[in-house]
């Protein structure tokens, strides 16, 4: 992906197919010079005023379509450059036409994510709020949207501003105290350094706590329904995606692959697993089929043992209860119409929840103590969260180089090789925001969003 260029670029910000409205936009100093020949206006065109316009057809000057056109003056627009928007009917041969036109104009076609890429390379956004407008784009529920939102402005930035100016502030007085030692400035105790230090540390470890649930809000969470045949696997799978997505028969091993389905907990992406029952296998379809399951329950996030009220516990249950020991697991205790005292909730020390794939009994609490397993430790609303790999990666490795710091202290080693220390955890802070991002990173970042964006 180029950098910020001297060219034109355009591209359609609509999705592909037919709709009412189709958006073409273009991008760079030529924006309007490109655009002008394919349009009747009425009005000349006005920074932040819509015009209306009839699209021509360069080839024999005839009206195709009629639309609005807006039209954004550098530096006063999304990429700082000059930015016009042509709102045509979404006929996908109507607005591939205009682009085609664009292109013969002098134009080029934007590379995925380039518009936003300007945005950043202009500015205009930082590298978080950057990846904030592709989530903002993919969120498929209204608190991914939120909270894609509370970083596109700048929440996650203006947490790490204070952190950046505690440690810039440390930096500059140790670099003071070795520079101008003549002076008589003194140097700062060894005492104050480390307060210092765990001044800016401090912040950055709760900050860094806030990736799991971030990672969560981002890409959701995988539930996988384990248990023996005939427990009500396939049942409640069902009553947790509110129909009759898997196949229930009395007949047990019914279940012989996974089924999925996605469904939104409070806002939170949760893909939702139905696995074949644990037994011995009596064929080879459903061999496979246990197989996957075993291999459902050791990927997935949150594993949600069925125990069948109205049997004893059995080796399958407890061997699954017991490979759970350090991971999430909840036990659903189910067919609490037939038997409404089973001995089975008192068994384990995990928690456990009488449940009715049949009345609906139970499912309420079941989908809350999932809810509860999810956003156990999430920060207060109004807190920035990380939400990929990349941000956690950044705040982690300032820590580590605090930490080495710390020790360097400790150690009474020369503030000169500190500061090496500090400089490396204020440019992992600064790689976070895309101050001193490489260019391989930022190809990586913006080569993941849609073209038109």
């Amino acid at each position: 992906m180029s950098d910020l260029a001297n060219d034109t670029i355009a591209a359609i910000s609509t999705p592909p197919g037919r709709g009412g409205i189709g958006i073409l936009r273009l991008s760079g100093p030529d924006a309007r010079a490109v655009a002008l020949p394919l349009l009747k206006l009425r009005h000349s065109l006005a920074h932040g005023q819509a015009r209306f316009a009839e699209v021509l057809d360069v080839e024999d000057n005839a009206v195709l379509d009629e639309a609005i056109v807006t039209f954004f003056e550098s530096p006063n627009s999304y990429t700082s450059e000059d930015i016009v928007e042509i709102a045509a009917h979404g006929s996908p041969v109507l607005l591939n036409h205009i682009l085609r036109s664009c292109i013969r104009n002098g134009a080029r076609l934007a590379e995925p994510g380039e518009f936003t890429q300007r945005a950043f390379l202009a500015g205009r956004l930082d590298l978080t709020q950057a990846e904030a407008v592709h989530d903002l784009i993919e969120s498929t529920t209204l608190h991914q949207a939120r909270v894609a939102a509370q970083q596109l402005g700048g929440a996650l930035s203006r947490q790490i501003a204070p952190i950046k100016e505690k440690l810039v502030h440390l930096i500059a007085t140790l670099e003071a105290g070795i520079d101008f030692a003549e002076d008589d400035i003194d140097l700062l105790p060894a005492a104050e350094i480390i307060a210092q230090i765990e001044a800016v540390q401090a912040p950055l470890r709760a900050l860094e706590e806030t990736f799991g649930y971030g990672r969560i809000v981002r890409d959701g969470f995988t539930l996988a329904i384990v248990g023996r045949p005939n427990a009500g696997k396939s049942s409640l799978f069902n009553c947790l995606v509110q129909r009759d997505r898997a196949i229930v028969t009395a007949a047990p091993g019914t279940t012989r692959d996974l089924v999925t389905e996605r469904v939104s907990l409070e806002g939170i992406p949760l893909e939702l697993i139905d696995t074949a029952g644990l037994r011995d296998a009596t064929d080879e379809a459903e061999t496979i089929g246990i197989a996957k399951s075993r291999e459902a329950m050791a990927e997935a996030d949150i594993v949600l043992l069925v125990l069948d009220a109205t049997a004893p516990l059995h080796a399958e249950d407890e061997a699954a209860i017991a490979a759970h020991t350090a991971r999430p697991l909840l036990i659903a205790v189910n067919k609490r119409d037939l038997a409404p005292s089973s001995p089975l909730l008192e068994h384990s020390s995990h928690t456990a929840i009488a449940t009715s794939a049949l009345t609906g009994e139970g499912v309420a609490e079941l989908r809350s103590a999932i809810l509860g397993v999810i956003t156990a430790g999430a920060p207060s609303s109004d807190t920035a969260l990380l939400t990929n790999l990349r941000q956690q990666q950044a705040v982690s490795n300032s820590l580590a180089a605090l930490s080495r710091a710390h020790r360097a202290v400790n150690a009474a080693i020369p503030h000169e090789m500190l500061l090496l220390d500090l400089y490396e955890s204020l440019q992992s802070l600064d790689a976070l925001t895309g101050v001193t991002t490489t260019d391989d990173i930022i190809h990586l970042i913006f080569s993941t969003f849609c073209i038109g964006k």
